[in-house]
C-alpha cells in the first residue's frame, strides 16, 4: 500500500492505495467523486477524462500513485462558485449536447481542455479533438454545436439534427 496526497477540485485529499489502483477508481471509490465515469476500462471512450496539472487525462490510464502531489480537476469542480452551471455545462444543456448523460462528464472535461488551448476552435478542430470521446446517443452534432457555443461563437447557422 502507498500513501497518496493530491489536490482535487481545490481541496487537499489523501488516502492509502494499492500500487495498481487507477486514478479513476481512487476518485470514485475512495473520494466518492462519482461524476468521473468508467466506460470501457481500455481508454477508448473518454468518459473518465479529468484534468491533472491542467492537462486532460483519461483517468483509467493513470495510477493514483502517479497523481501523488498533483492538482486534479473533476467534473464536480466545474460548476461556478455559486453552484450554477459553468459556460460549457450551460451550453451542453442549451444545445442538447447530451442525452443519456454517461459521456457528458468526459465531454465537458475534454471541452474545457480544448477551449483552454484553443478558445475559438473551428468545427473541424472540435470534431478532431473529440476523437478520443465516444457518445453512443447523440451522433456528436449537438455536442459540437454546444462546444462552439461555449467558445462564444455564433451557432445559429448550424442546423439542428
Amino acid at each position: 500500500m502507498a500513501q497518496v496526497s493530491m489536490t482535487v477540485n481545490g481541496k487537499t485529499v489523501s488516502g492509502e492505495v494499492e500500487g495498481r489502483t487507477l486514478l479513476v477508481d481512487f476518485l470514485r471509490n475512495d473520494l466518492n467523486l462519482t461524476g468521473t465515469h468508467v466506460g470501457c476500462d481500455t481508454s477508448q471512450c473518454g468518459a473518465c477524462v479529468v484534468h491533472v496539472n491542467g492537462e486532460a487525462v483519461k483517468s483509467c490510464t493513470m495510477f493514483a500513485a502517479e497523481a501523488d502531489g498533483a492538482d486534479v480537476g473533476t467534473i464536480e469542480g466545474q460548476a461556478n462558485a455559486d453552484g450554477s452551471l459553468n459556460v460549457i455545462q450551460q451550453a451542453f444543456q442549451d444545445h442538447h449536447g447530451l442525452q443519456c448523460g454517461f459521456c457528458t462528464p468526459g465531454m465537458v472535461m475534454s471541452t474545457a481542455a480544448l477551449l483552454k488551448d484553443n478558445p475559438k476552435p473551428t468545427e473541424t478542430e472540435v470534431r478532431s479533438y473529440l476523437e478520443g470521446n465516444i457518445c453512443r446517443c447523440t451522433g456528436y452534432h449537438n455536442i459540437v454545436k454546444a462546444i462552439m457555443a461555449a467558445s462564444g461563437q455564433d451557432v445559429s447557422a448550424i442546423a439542428a439534427e
